[in-house]
């Protein structure tokens, strides 16, 4: 599922290149720890988080994730927006909470990957 079709799900709003939109994410990951993702999450994940600081965009990069999935009606500040332009990182924010919106994103096909 391509990027915007995964805001769509979470009824979130996607933020990102037309590029970086239309990237499609192989599986998702879910931890607001960031050593964490960058241990275990897989090159093309949707990751799902609380978190909203420029460091995201950081192990988003670090990863090769499809997207940054920020939850709870969190917004990035203009830093943030500002990295994620410039190094291609798409970021969808939905008020949902991160169990639901992980549940919406299984239940349209997209699998957690396991350890890389």
């Amino acid at each position: 599922m391509t990027i915007t079709d995964l805001a769509a799900l979470v009824e979130g709003a996607a933020i990102g290149t037309a590029e970086a939109l239309a990237r499609e994410a192989g599986g998702g990951y879910a931890s607001d720890l960031l050593s964490d993702v960058m241990a275990n999450a897989r090159d093309g994940d949707a990751w799902i988080t609380l978190q909203r600081h420029v460091n995201t965009v950081a192990v988003a990069q670090l990863r090769n994730l499809a997207a940054i999935v920020i939850v709870n009606g969190r917004q990035p500040e203009a830093d943030v927006l500002e990295r994620a332009a410039a190094h291609d990182v798409a970021i969808v924010t939905t008020a949902l909470t991160a169990f639901d919106a992980a549940g919406r994103l299984y239940a349209a096909g997209l699998r957690g990957r396991g350890a890389s």
